[in-house]
């Protein structure tokens, strides 16, 4: 395997990854304004992703660098390509990450409404914006010999770009009610999983749209390839998981519904990078845009050092935080340092049942 390959696979493995830890993140966004009936319900479903969800985004962070590094000119072209575009994600990371740290500073009801929908549209957003541009990549762009996008805004808006950013859209949300159903107890935690079951059909059926168009819309071929059919049974069997209420197997489900649609994208594309409408000649592939082959080598034995510390790392955070978050009982908690109810962690591994204030 060439090196230009290798890390054409590393990077695609940071994007799924980023889509499955951040794909919760912001369905959980998304969802907390119109799950939670109160403000207790929704400071457990902001807390759900508290203390992950800044680490998550490094896999974001890491996937465009790795393009910085291993591929400078499909970086140069794409973020010259999707500039305003990457504007607004930015945008919406930096109101996301405000939305957090600031709606808990003023007790008033319109100060956290007003956190509480910006961090709900930044999380919409972002897998939206992102989805279009993974579509607009497959589908085609007026791209010239020297590797220039030759199109308007609006050109970036393709019919299959968009219904590629409303499939990621539609994931995030699976992911992040599934997500939510394993982190809550009580009436928040069966109503999130009564709705899983609901937004996964939806999920499968956007899904299956974005398969068929893959296939027949951009003559990929007739048959899907294996990620894409793992991507739609994976759907269709969370959707069914949720409605039986087996939350664990839905949500992991879900996270193999992401590899699959992230997967098979990457998948169709390479060993193109960016393809061009005007001639094929002119598409960026792996072998055109990658880097000198010292640097690959020095990024192959960084990776091979840092890339298991990071994933050591991150998995333990996530035990740590891996309890469920409940309603606390009337009278039976004290004010949080924000002025509002510190919110009861219920401990679900093996043991006795523990509880502690956040």
């Amino acid at each position: 395997m060439h090196l230009s390959t290798l890390w054409f696979l590393i990077d695609s493995i940071f994007w799924i990854g980023f889509f499955i830890l951040e794909g919760f993140d912001f369905g959980v966004g998304m969802l907390h304004s119109f799950v939670a009936k109160d403000e207790t319900e929704r400071r457990i479903a902001i807390n759900s992703i508290g203390p992950v969800w800044d680490g998550n985004e490094v896999w974001l962070i890491v996937a465009g660098a790795v393009i910085f590094a291993a591929f400078p000119s499909w970086y140069a072209t794409m973020f010259s390509t999707f500039y305003l575009a990457l504007v607004v994600v930015l945008l919406a990371l930096l109101v996301r990450g405000v939305a957090f740290e600031y709606r808990r500073k003023v007790d008033d009801p319109r100060w956290r409404s007003a956190f509480g929908w910006s961090l709900t549209i930044g999380s919409g957003l972002i897998p939206l914006l992102v989805g279009v541009a993974f579509g607009d990549m497959l589908h085609g762009l007026p791209i010239d010999k020297a590797h220039d996008y030759t199109g308007n805004f609006l050109g970036l808006l393709t019919p299959y770009g968009l219904w590629t950013g409303v499939t990621m859209l539609a994931m995030c949300l699976l992911m992040g009610a599934t997500y939510l159903s394993l982190k809550t107890t009580g009436s928040l935690h069966d109503r999130v999983l009564r709705l899983s079951g609901g937004i996964g059909w939806v999920a499968a059926v956007v899904v299956w749209g974005f398969v068929t168009w893959t296939h027949l819309g951009l003559g990929t071929g007739f048959l899907p390839n294996p990620l894409e059919a793992l991507a739609v049974l994976a759907v269709v069997a969370s959707a069914w998981l949720a409605s039986v209420k087996q939350e664990g197997w839905a949500f992991a489900s879900a996270a193999v519904g992401v590899v699959g649609v992230v997967g098979s994208l990457l998948a169709e594309l390479y060993p193109r990078v960016m393809v061009s409408t005007i001639n094929a000649a002119y598409d960026l592939t792996v072998a055109n845009t990658a880097s000198g082959s010292y640097t690959l080598k020095v990024m192959t034995v960084v990776a091979l050092v840092f890339f298991p510390v990071v994933l050591v790392y991150q998995g333990w955070s996530y035990h740590v935080f891996r309890s469920r978050l409940s309603a606390p009982r009337a009278g039976g908690d004290d004010p949080g340092p924000d002025g509002g109810t510190r919110i009861r962690v219920t401990d679900t591994s093996p043991g006795p049942t523990g509880a502690a204030g956040s």
